[in-house]
């Protein structure tokens, strides 16, 4: 049996956030739909499934129809079983994260980022897995004071922090 490892770029605009993650069942895009339109009112967003077995499809839903077939189209590049992306319009994944790890069938988040994302895929003869991802770049360097309140101010700034 022959293993083959690439990297899987998600394509998205630079200021988009992403959740992707993966699940067990083919329910995952009706209940991650559900998490998020009553976690956040009015939210657009795209998301997306693999399906692994039946029919092998990926499922897919949203509030955006540019973001739901973004979802799709990235979700099916990586094309590894049972994994999910969600592409979030005008919210951040910390408005969403507690309700979408709280969806029964999600077994795992893999990132949950603005960054660039690079999906680590091993594939055999029977398909393809996620082994990591790749979140953002290396850092340059280590926080001094002047970066700390630089980070605190940012945080009230954009009012995750009294």
């Amino acid at each position: 049996m022959d293993l083959k490892i690439k990297t899987v770029r998600i394509e998205k605009p630079e200021n988009l956030n992403i959740i992707f993650g993966q699940s067990h069942f083919i329910r995952t895009v009706e209940d991650l739909h559900e998490a998020l339109v009553t976690s956040v009112p009015g939210a657009k967003f795209g998301l997306a499934f693999c399906e692994s077995s039946g029919d092998r499809l990926v499922r897919h839903s949203g509030t955006d129809e540019e973001l739901r077939q973004l979802a799709a189209k990235n979700i099916h590049a990586i094309g590894a079983g049972h994994t999910f992306l969600i592409m979030l319009g005008n919210f951040f994944p910390i408005h969403v994260l507690r309700a979408v790890r709280d969806v029964p069938e999600i077994c795992r988040i893999f990132c949950a980022t603005g960054n660039p994302v690079e999906v680590l895929v091993a594939e055999s003869d029977q398909g393809r897995g996620v082994l990591g991802v790749i979140d953002g770049e290396t850092p340059l360097g280590i926080e001094g004071p002047a970066d700390i309140d630089k980070r605190k101010a940012f945080l009230r700034t954009i009012g995750l922090k009294l």
